[in-house]
């Protein structure tokens, strides 16, 4: 099940997913994987999560990033929570190809719960994206 964390820049998204990270790290038997752009979490979050930065391996676009979690996910299958942080940024801000990813990434987790932050208000979200469950 994908969860979404929706808001505008500087609504307190990222804050929340590190409490969520953390809070995981306490709580989960299985592995914690955090995917973003720039490795701004590194200080942030507990060191048992693993955190992967998109830019460190090159990945744009939606398709690039389906094959990065894809192989994340196939090379442990321990992994039982997924964060991704910024997921438009990744995209480059862009919603259709958001939308496809999302259901794409769900199709491919379904014993996995992922938690990704998305930047944009909530009303102005297409119903694809919207579906899934927001925060």
């Amino acid at each position: 099940m994908i969860k979404l964390i929706v808001g505008s820049k500087g609504s307190g998204k990222t804050k929340t997913l590190i409490d969520m990270i953390n809070t995981a790290t306490k709580t989960t038997a299985g592995n914690i994987v955090v995917i973003e752009k720039s490795m701004k979490l590194t200080t942030e979050i507990n060191h048992a999560a693993r955190l992967l930065d998109v830019d460190e391996y090159k990945i744009s676009g939606a398709e690039m990033l389906y094959g990065f979690v894809a192989g994340v996910l196939a090379g442990n299958y321990d992994i039982t929570e997924l964060f991704v942080d910024g997921l438009l940024k990744i995209l480059d801000h862009d919603m259709d190809a958001a939308a496809k990813l999302l259901d794409a990434i769900d199709k491919l987790t379904a014993s996995i719960e992922v938690v990704i932050t998305l930047s944009a208000k909530p009303e102005e979200l297409p119903e694809s994206i919207k579906k899934y469950t927001i925060l």
